[in-house]
């Protein structure tokens, strides 16, 4: 089996579709709010992934108020944080996150700090010390901010980082850093990450004597 070897100082992870199947959660909010909309639920969902729930609401109302956009993206935080069911870790998550423990890692996400808290609590997965949640950017994905946050905090340049993403929005804005993207799961297949994985069974974590992190990444 051929693989891939990626090496950084620190990895930045996105959490829903990359950590976390959180798909028919949000599925469910996401298809209510559409149809409250008269919007096409299929065609939201496409929308949807990777971005905070104002930056979606913007592109698909353009000629909304931001600030309508902003009290309703607050309901469905709460509705999404309220709604567990079939929140699950995605394959090799728990084994993942195990091995990159001691590791300098970050969690990157378009969630706020109680979605995360909730959904990384209901997948059993260790929430990282060090995370980038919406209420610390002013910008959304595909906006880099949050991905140049995380590498601040964690104190290493964008070059020496890896992203892990799932969605185009996250890609988009892993790239827009300066990082390189590990993509994951079926939605990042076609968005030429520099590698891509199925899932999270495919990836070992080795730790190099001179502090780097090594990952092989199975073909």
């Amino acid at each position: 089996m051929s693989a891939t070897v990626l090496t950084a100082r620190a990895l930045l992870l996105d959490m829903d579709g990359t950590l976390v199947n959180s798909d028919a959660v949000v599925e469910r909010c996401w298809s209510r709010w559409a149809l409250r909309q008269g919007l096409d639920p299929a065609a939201v969902l496409k929308v949807v992934h990777g971005r905070q729930g104002y930056a979606t609401m913007a592109v698909l109302l353009p000629d909304r108020p931001m600030e309508q956009n902003y009290a309703e993206n607050r309901e469905l935080l709460a509705e999404e944080t309220a709604d567990v069911d079939g929140v699950v870790p995605v394959d090799g998550a728990p084994a993942f996150m195990a091995s990159i423990a001691g590791l300098p890692h970050a969690l990157v996400t378009s969630a706020d700090e109680k979605l995360a808290q909730a959904r990384m609590t209901a997948a059993a997965l260790p929430m990282p010390g060090t995370r980038v949640t919406a209420e610390q950017v002013g910008a959304s994905k595909p906006d880099p901010e949050g991905f140049l946050k995380g590498a601040a905090e964690l104190g290493f340049d964008a070059a020496d980082c890896i992203v892990f993403e799932d969605s185009e929005a996250g890609i988009t804005a892993g790239r827009a850093a300066g990082m390189r993207v590990v993509g994951v799961g079926p939605r990042a297949a076609a968005l030429s990450p520099d590698a891509h994985v199925e899932d999270l069974t495919r990836i070992r974590v080795e730790a190099a004597a001179d502090g780097s992190i090594r990952l092989h990444i199975a073909a």
